[in-house]
Formats: C-alpha cells, sequence, structure tokens
C-alpha cells in the first residue's frame, strides 16, 4: 500500500485537523448550472451522473439509491495518486470530523479508474486510512469507462519507466449528491475546503 495517504493524514492532523486547503486536473464537461449561494459549482438538473452501480470491496453491488438520507460525495481516482487522491481524502474525512454528529450523515465513495492494480484488498487498506465509513468501488475495465462516462470523467493511462510504474491522468474534482440522491455540485480540487463543507451544511439542512 503507498505510503502517501498516511503522511497526509499526520499533515492534516499535525495541523490540527483544520480545514485548510491543499497532475491530473482536469474538469468535466458540461459544468452548467448556476453559481449562486453555493461555494462549489452548482450543476443542480444536470443531465449525467444520474447512476452508479458498481461493486465494493466484498463484492457487494452497491448503487446509489441505497445512501439516500445522506449528502453523498464521489471522487473518481486510484490509489497510486500522488497528491490529488489522497487530498481529496484527507479533506473528506476531516470534513466529516468537522462537521461533529453530523459527519455520520456524510458518505464518501471512492471509484477507482485503474482497476488492474486497484485489487479489493488494496482499495480497502486504502480507505481505511480515512475512515471505517468510506466506501471504495471498483468495476472490470468495462464498467468503469461505462461510469466514467456517465459521470462525464476523464481518466487516461500514463506509460512510466517501467510497465507497472504508470500513473492515471484523471478528473480531479468531487460530485456532491444531496440527502435525496439528486446531483447537485461539482467541487474542483484544489477549492478551498471551509466553503465545501459550508456547502455540505447547507444541503445536510435543506427540508423535503
Amino acid at each position: 500500500m503507498a505510503a502517501f495517504p498516511l503522511k497526509l493524514v499526520a499533515a492534516a492532523a499535525a495541523l490540527g485537523i483544520a480545514l485548510a486547503g491543499a497532475g491530473c486536473d482536469r474538469l468535466p464537461k458540461s459544468l452548467g448550472g448556476s453559481a449562486a449561494a453555493f461555494n462549489a459549482i452548482d450543476i443542480t438538473g444536470a443531465d449525467y451522473a444520474r447512476e452508479l452501480r458498481l461493486p465494493d470491496t466484498n463484492g457487494k453491488l452497491r448503487s446509489l439509491d441505497e445512501f439516500k438520507g445522506k449528502v453523498v460525495v464521489v471522487f473518481f481516482g486510484y490509489t497510486h495518486c500522488p497528491d490529488v487522491c489522497p487530498t481529496t481524502m484527507v479533506e473528506l474525512a476531516t470534513l466529516k470530523k468537522a462537521l461533529g454528529a453530523d459527519g455520520a450523515r456524510v458518505q464518501p465513495i471512492f471509484v477507482t479508474v485503474d482497476p488492474e492494480r486497484d485489487t479489493p484488498a488494496v482499495l480497502g487498506a486504502y480507505v481505511a486510512n480515512f475512515g471505517p465509513d468510506f466506501i471504495a468501488l471498483r468495476g472490470d475495465a468495462a464498467q468503469t469507462q461505462a461510469a466514467a462516462k456517465e459521470f462525464k470523467v476523464f481518466y487516461a493511462k500514463v506509460p512510466g519507466s517501467t510497465e507497472a510504474s504508470y500513473t492515471m491522468d484523471h478528473t480531479a474534482g468531487s460530485y456532491v449528491f444531496d440527502t435525496r440522491g439528486r446531483l447537485r455540485l461539482f467541487t474542483r480540487y484544489g477549492a478551498d475546503p471551509t466553503g465545501l463543507q459550508a456547502d455540505v451544511t447547507r444541503l445536510l439542512d435543506e427540508r423535503e
């Protein structure tokens, strides 16, 4: 398992687990919507990212529907990612802690774009670094491609010095769903995490 997540978790702890802003930085297509009162990009009503059905690290098929009642944050990445992915996961762990009891109502979901190396065991150990309720999903090559297409996520293998040392270029950002399971926001990597905390709090407080 890569050492980057543990280093970043330690760094966050050294900073008092404060919400502070922190490669593969691409934005998805069609990021329309109003910029209104949210800090992240408001994509309410978008005609993509409508469903996500992939196996978790135990082989159980998971879908967005089962998480209604929670704010769900979906991020596509890979465990060998040196910076964007572990930083994003640390920020989500920090967000959950900052929300106190409401943190239990936030569900981070990590979708691998590198199923070749990200075995269920590797993924399970990876997300466990950030919290016991973090979920990792892994499809086969075709399932991964279909999920990425549905979310308008870009990813591509970048050759390394050896066959096994490749990296993955991929969309750097997270999709946020409200407690009714509706896609609401896209938050860019590198955005001020205090803004995301305010957005998530607003979504948690929304009435039916």
